[in-house]
């Protein structure tokens, strides 16, 4: 055998080989590892929403507007209270005026149920206005929404976090309104047994439990007023036009809800139970009024929360 004919003898196997690598698929490559920047975008938009919230919040309730409505709706019980006390001189025996005023001349804590049902009407819904409208609008005003949405944030939770905003500021505004009035009355009135609208007495802690109820259904019945100025708070970028619009229909819808002919519509309007809180200070609790105004309340955010989000969504806000 020739020196070639060795050679070649010795290169077969290593040509077999190769033809069998060959044939045999590689191996997938590993999956590249994800990138620091894409870790950090997904962990910043896992918790965008809270921080998003909480920058929300904190940004309106540093506002002056905010904290001069508060003081506003914190001295109205002060009013009241300061003017039951010159009416009736502080003794519960006084009859004159309307009924209300003996029971809180007769028991402080009564006056925390009287500045609720004055400021439910005017005074906490148009609070509820301003905010609202001025949510989306204040912020088209001003151009800051455009670099909001830079963030990866999305307009619907960024409206989501605006109207849970809207919402904190209901129940600080009632609360705000309530202890101011556990205050006034205790400074300026005897505190002991509450006795309900229906005859029953209760001791003083049970009555504290009753107004804190009251509170709460109180803050919810603002719902509806939060749900709408939020709507018409997208709809134009001038944030005094959109706390203007919303004031004026809370006012309407007021007005409309006074009119004798319109019973067949008024169950409708939101603030047609607005008042039913009251059936919390009898015994027992009449509920139906109550779990209407709940669920008008929750319709009308349902109804104007979803067009609040499809106008935003679709909304151009780069001009």
């Amino acid at each position: 055998m020739s020196r070639d004919e060795r050679d070649e003898t010795a290169k077969r196997p290593a040509r077999r080989a190769g033809v069998v690598a060959a044939m045999v698929p590689p191996p997938p490559p590993p999956p590249p590892a994800p990138s620091p920047s894409s870790k950090a975008r997904r962990a910043h938009r896992a918790r965008w929403s809270p921080e998003l919230l909480r920058s929300e919040l904190g940004t309106t309730f540093r506002r002056w507007r905010t904290l001069v409505l508060l003081a506003v709706l914190a001295a109205v019980p002060v009013l009241v209270g300061i003017a039951v006390r010159i009416q009736t001189g502080g003794s519960g025996g006084d009859d004159r005026g309307p009924a209300f005023l003996a029971g809180i001349a007769g028991n402080g804590l009564f006056l925390v149920f009287t500045a609720l049902a004055v400021t439910l009407p005017v005074f906490l819904p148009m609070a509820v206005g301003v905010i609202a409208g001025d949510a989306v609008a204040g912020e088209a005003h001003t151009g800051t929404l455009r670099y909001l949405l830079v963030a990866p944030a999305g307009r619907g939770r960024l409206l989501l976090a605006k109207f849970a905003t809207a919402m904190a500021f209901c129940g600080v505004g009632t609360l705000v309104v309530a202890l101011s009035a556990l205050v006034t009355g205790a400074l300026l009135f005897p505190l002991g047994k509450v006795t309900l609208l229906s005859g029953t007495s209760i001791s003083f802690g049970d009555g504290l439990l009753r107004a804190l109820a009251v509170a709460g259904v109180v803050a919810l019945s603002l719902v509806g007023v939060a749900a709408l100025g939020l709507f018409v708070s997208t709809l134009t970028d001038s944030g005094v036009a959109a706390m203007a619009t919303t004031v004026g229909l809370v006012l309407t819808a007021q007005i409309l809800d006074g009119i004798p002919q319109l019973q067949a519509v008024q169950p409708y309007l939101f603030p047609h139970y607005w008042l039913s809180f009251a059936d919390l200070l009898r015994d027992p609790v009449y509920w139906d009024g109550i779990w209407r105004n709940l669920g008008l309340q929750a319709l009308y955010a349902a109804v104007f929360g979803s067009a609040a989000w499809a106008r935003f969504t679709t909304r151009d806000i780069t001009a």
